[in-house]
């Protein structure tokens, strides 16, 4: 079976966000998820500003589209687990590969039976992986609504990409969510009185921040540009579902976490899933 290029860019996707739940433990001993978040794109928006200032008006109205449901997602997964745990918000997140292809409808699109069957085979996996219990109506419900915002986002970006030069298109998103991102921060840390610190608490961890910034969000986002303009939404969101099985692989490698039989028969579910989602191509580019 022949797997596109496109397909691997996003596979390696995957695999490097997979590498940032390590990094994100690590870092969280002296940062808060929003700070983390607000410094990686401040990172990542530096890095991108050149490419962002050549954009044109519509790749800064398309950009700005994408950058507010990529955002939103990130704010309510990190509200939602204030009130849920973090495997719960893994597999209430992974709800948006399922959203995507009925979502996909709304724009035209038409279903797939093997992209909803790979779908549902996807959070299947990502359930047995990640499934805990302990539900909470306000948090559940604050993070389907991350899995809704980020369904959004992958339908919109398969539709856009092809519009806009990749890397200005990821610029625009990335400088306009970094700036969000820092307003919160400011907002948020100086009624905790925590800003005199910041400097001090992030050094530590500058390697990873730096990490975070430039490979993980502007790297990354801009292969997501590229690969996009060729992947339809549903395929994208079924490859997108690899995320928490590198994840479990890197935290079983780096931290030593324990991978059990369960949670590996999940992971395989997931892969099974990818290879499904690429045997029928031309069916699955419907909804992009």
């Amino acid at each position: 079976m022949f797997v596109n290029v496109n397909v691997l860019l996003l596979l390696l996707v995957t695999v490097v966000w997979g590498t940032t739940f390590p990094l994100l433990k690590s870092a969280s001993s002296t940062l808060s998820g929003l700070e983390i978040t607000a410094l990686r794109f401040a990172v990542a928006g530096i890095a991108m500003l050149p490419f962002a200032l050549k954009a044109t008006r519509a790749t800064w109205r398309d950009g700005a589209v994408l950058g507010a449901l990529a955002l939103l997602s990130y704010v309510a997964q990190a509200v939602g687990l204030e009130y849920i745990s973090s495997n719960r918000s893994a597999f209430l997140t992974s709800l948006n590969v399922l959203m995507v292809p009925f979502l996909g409808l709304l724009f035209g699109g038409r279903l797939s039976a093997l992209m909803v069957g790979a779908a549902t085979l996807a959070c299947a996996g990502i359930g047995l992986m990640s499934w805990d219990g302990g539900a909470h109506l306000l948090g559940d419900a604050i993070t389907i609504a991350c899995a809704l915002a980020y369904a959004l986002y992958v339908i919109v970006l398969s539709q856009r990409a092809g519009r806009h030069e990749a890397r200005q298109l990821a610029a625009t998103q990335i400088v306009l969510m970094a700036l969000f991102a820092l307003l919160w921060m400011l907002v948020a840390d100086a009624r905790n009185d925590s800003l005199a610190s910041l400097g001090t608490r992030a050094l530590p961890h500058l390697d990873t921040v730096l990490y975070l910034g430039l490979v993980a969000s502007a790297g990354m986002l801009f292969l997501q540009a590229v690969a996009q303009r060729h992947v339809s939404a549903d395929k994208a969101a079924i490859i997108y579902a690899m995320e928490p099985v590198f994840a479990a692989l890197f935290g079983w490698l780096w931290l030593a976490e324990i991978l059990t039989l369960q949670a590996a028969i999940g992971g395989a579910l997931v892969v099974l899933a990818v290879i499904l989602s690429e045997l029928k191509p031309a069916v699955a580019q419907s909804t992009g």
